[in-house]
């Protein structure tokens, strides 16, 4: 597996990053951000999901069409695509997690 895909190692190592501010899904829910992943090659936005397609409120890769993913034998997601990236969607507009982070300081 490529040292680029975004995993879900890549996903705690954000949040850890991000621990205490808006950049992450507990510290903007209230403000109506929900988390979704940009694909900076075609420019589509997915909206973090369940394997089954329910909301999830936080950055899962379970949910992603599977061109997006690279999956293990048993089906379970190890990867996706190196092109996407965490973040957040407000008002049908995506933000970074440090987009995010920093208009909720400017609130």
């Amino acid at each position: 597996m490529s040292a680029n895909l975004l995993t879900a190692a890549v996903l705690g190592r954000e949040n850890d990053q991000y621990r205490g501010t808006a950049g992450v899904s507990s510290g903007n829910r209230d403000r109506g951000f929900r988390p979704a992943f940009l694909d900076g090659e075609t420019g589509r936005v997915f909206l973090s999901c369940h394997a089954d397609g329910r909301p999830a409120p936080f950055h899962l890769l379970d949910g992603l069409p599977a061109e997006l993913t690279i999956r293990d034998p048993a089906g379970r997601v190890r990867g996706a695509k190196a092109s996407l990236r965490s973040g957040f969607v407000l008002d049908d507009r995506f933000y970074s997690r440090e987009e995010a982070a920093q208009l909720a300081v400017a609130e």
